[in-house]
């Protein structure tokens, strides 16, 4: 007997999107001749793009901006066409926009909104619950259990317009999950909030992938969101994917130094000059020095410290992770 081959929530080969922009030439003359003539650009916002994401995985979709991130989402989310490629998403095409897919997955942009702004966030769950053809007894528990986890029950009755940012986004999420999908696209879900909220909705999705196994692809520039919620990601800059792999195999591949922190002798110094060539100093305070080590020196480093200098103690520390992502896009830009 064959086995039987479990397909991936989310299958993605050769996804490409151009977009053609109209090249405006200086000046009044410039102008004019555009209305006779115009001159177009082609920029390629996804380039080959492929990937496989399982069935209850929890990804990160890192990229500065521009990189091709939320373009690559919209394609999966069928709110744009490609270009070129292909796309399996639970068994649909996602520009197809049947029926049976759009009732299977949910997109949240961060910085759109969904419910209605004059109306209670209540009455547009209502709304959406409609759309869904969604049982009201179903409804009445499902959003009793988000917004209790959510913390913001108490707040359905309130006008949208009239919410936090943070409850905003915590009642987008809820009308996201509302019909229970099995691929949620997440664009920034924590922009803008404070601390605490962005704390929240963490907890939440990872709960919530953990209990209902849902399928999360997510990007975010707050570096806290993947390391908490992500154990692989992928990277993508210049509409091409570069890395894909678990996040502690970007800090092996492209973190080649550790931070090691120096503690002086009270009234001692460690002078600057004889630390130098040990590694790169970052920062000095009164009675400490930072320093930047490569990897395979730290040891015999921290062993010449303590046998020359007047060194009372020494903290050896990762680099944090988005110094790394950070310098990683710089690298590939130069």
């Amino acid at each position: 007997m064959p086995e039987h081959t479990v397909m991936p929530a989310i299958a993605v080969h050769g996804l490409t999107k151009a977009f053609r922009t109209y090249k405006k030439q200086p000046g009044f003359r410039g102008a004019v001749r555009g209305l006779f003539r115009r001159e177009y650009e082609q920029t390629l916002a996804a380039r080959e793009v492929s990937f496989k994401v399982e069935e209850g995985e929890l990804v990160g979709f890192l990229g500065p901006n521009g990189a091709g991130k939320t373009t690559t989402l919209k394609m999966l989310a069928g709110l744009l066409y490609p270009t070129s490629g292909t796309a399996n998403v639970l068994g649909y095409v996602p520009w197809e926009r049947a029926d049976g897919y759009r009732r299977q997955f949910a997109l949240l942009l961060g910085q759109k909104n969904q419910l209605w702004w004059d109306l209670p966030a209540r009455e547009s769950l209502e709304l959406n619950a409609k759309i869904y053809g969604i049982e009201r007894k179903v409804f009445e528990a499902t959003v009793t259990e988000l917004t209790e986890l959510l913390d913001v029950k108490d707040k359905l009755n309130v006008m949208v317009r009239e919410l936090s940012l943070g409850e905003r986004m915590k009642m987008e999420l809820t009308a996201a999950l509302l019909h229970q999908p099995k691929v949620l696209f997440l664009d920034e879900p924590t922009i803008g909030l404070d601390v605490v909220s962005q704390k929240k909705v963490r907890e939440f999705l990872r709960h919530h992938n953990a209990t209902r196994k849902t399928t999360i692809l997510l990007t975010s520039h707050y570096m806290t969101d993947i390391q908490e919620l992500c154990q692989r990601v992928i990277i993508i800059d210049h509409g091409t994917i570069f890395f894909d792999g678990k996040l502690t195999e970007v800090i092996d591949r492209f973190a080649d130094f550790k931070l090691v922190t120096i503690e002086c002798d009270p009234g001692a110094e460690c002078p600057a000059a004889a630390l130098a060539k040990y590694g790169e100093v970052v920062e000095r305070a009164p009675g400490t020095v930072k320093l930047k080590v490569k990897r395979d020196r730290v040891v015999p480093v921290c062993k010449a410290l303590f046998d020359t200098l007047p060194v009372r103690d020494i903290d050896i520390q990762e680099v944090p992770i988005e110094d790394i992502i950070r310098e990683l896009f710089a690298r590939k830009g130069g």
